[in-house]
């Protein structure tokens, strides 16, 4: 085990951040901005972000990354800027978190299917690397590849993350089947966790797709399957509409209420995704930390 995974887990379940589109929209982010921009434009207003996770009681926060690949900057005409980006966003969450919480910079999907040859596992290659190392050099103490609903480029992702010799987490999304235990391609939970256990991820879990009730189980099945720490970060609830405008009806009193159930299933690492804020993570600290 990586001596800062072992450092975060000898204190018990590791409380991380919440979610950061909902919360830089708060602030401003306008409509069909990029998010990773504000790292360049607006740093001080990012920053507000971590800083409030860290001061709620996160002991790990991510970095304003998630979309700052070069295939993904590219829709909003930036790929010219990834290493400018990711730095930046590296060195926010860097002064947020100082010697309160560690950071683990944030590497999310493409965009592209690899499956239907929009993008060649080559270029992803490329393009994961490219982001991890401008992270790395930027001085993140981890990298987390999230969100990913394709296990090919999730591990094309996680190879890439772990040449910087960082620890590396992969948070898969489950929000398919019946049960909402599959990703979007149909991979189960237990075939997720042995094959990015072989591939030598550092820790691995899920985040987004659904509440966190129903991240119990896949949970479950997750820590079956390996002997990693396991990382969930579910939403407030499913995303409804209202208005025009999506909500999420999970309360954070309610998100923290099913925090030890999930605790039970074998989750190490916990925050929230999509919807939740600083409260739901005061909630979490109060109910696991």
């Amino acid at each position: 085990m990586a001596p800062l995974i072992e450092r975060l887990l000898s204190h018990g379940t590791v409380i991380l951040d919440g979610a950061w589109g909902t919360q830089l929209q708060q602030l401003g982010l306008n409509d069909g901005e990029c998010p990773d921009s504000l790292n360049l434009s607006c740093p001080d207003k990012v920053e507000e972000v971590p800083r409030a996770y860290v001061q709620a009681g996160s002991q790990v926060v991510l970095t304003n990354t998630f979309r700052a690949n070069r295939i993904a900057l590219q829709g909003y005409e930036l790929s010219g800027q990834v290493e400018a980006i990711n730095r930046a966003g590296a060195e926010v969450s860097l002064r947020a978190a100082a010697d309160a919480a560690s950071v683990f910079a944030s590497i999310g999907p493409s965009g592209k299917m690899l499956m239907t040859g929009e993008v060649s596992e080559a270029e992803l290659n490329d393009v994961f690397t490219e982001q991890a190392e401008a992270l790395c050099s930027a001085g993140v103490h981890a990298l987390l590849v999230e969100t990913m609903s394709d296990l090919a480029e999730a591990k094309i992702a996680l190879t890439a993350a772990k040449r910087t010799g960082l620890p590396v987490a992969v948070s898969m999304v489950f929000d398919s089947g019946k049960d909402l235990d599959r990703t979007m391609m149909g991979d189960t939970a237990e075939k997720l966790a042995k094959e990015l256990t072989d591939a030598g991820a550092d820790v691995i879990g899920a985040n987004c797709g659904q509440g966190i009730e129903s991240y119990i189980g896949v949970c479950s099945q997750l820590a079956a399957a390996t002997d990693l720490p396991i990382w969930i970060k579910a939403n407030a609830g499913l995303p409804q509409m209202e208005n025009g405008e999506v909500v999420y009806r999970t309360s954070a009193e309610q998100f923290g209420h099913f925090a030890p159930a999930l605790v039970d299933a074998g989750a190490r690492f916990v925050g929230g995704c999509c919807g939740t804020s600083p409260d739901f993570i005061r909630e979490l600290k109060r109910s696991i930390g």
